[in-house]
């Protein structure tokens, strides 16, 4: 919702010790309600002391930051940020499951992640992905 590419470009420069951007991906909505417009997906490495715990916090006041307040699951936002993995952390409480149990599904999240991680990605893993994405340059040049 609003303007994607900038709401994307203030939330990553407002993460952290941020190693490496993805290229930035055109993805059709996954789940929710019909007829959503399409979103624009990053993956963001990043270097830093912070656990899943405050990952997750900062996600969410980034959230908050760029107007997004509750609405249907899946369904148009500003901003969504989640924490897909930490190191090799295994995090499993009722609002925090790391690595992100649905990553390896959406192909929205693995055609990124491959930009910056190729060995965790499999080719399996990409085949079984769903979900259609096109790259578009980089989050800079969008």
């Amino acid at each position: 919702m609003g303007d994607r590419a900038d709401q994307l470009r203030r939330a990553v420069e407002a993460l952290p010790d941020v190693v490496a951007v993805s290229r930035l991906y055109v993805t059709e909505p996954v789940g929710g309600p019909p007829g959503q417009d399409a979103y624009l997906n990053v993956v963001v490495e990043l270097d830093t002391e912070l656990g899943p715990r405050e990952l997750l916090e900062l996600g969410k006041r980034l959230e908050h930051d760029a107007g997004r307040t509750g609405g249907v699951r899946w369904g148009p936002r500003p901003l969504d940020v989640d924490v897909l993995l930490v190191d090799e952390l295994v995090v499993d409480e009722p609002d925090l499951v790391v690595p992100h149990p649905r990553m390896w599904e959406r192909r929205f999240v693995v055609e990124p992640l491959t930009d910056l991680a190729p060995e965790l990605v499999s080719a399996p893993a990409r085949e079984r992905a769903g979900g259609a994405v096109r790259a578009v340059g980089t989050l800079e040049s969008f």
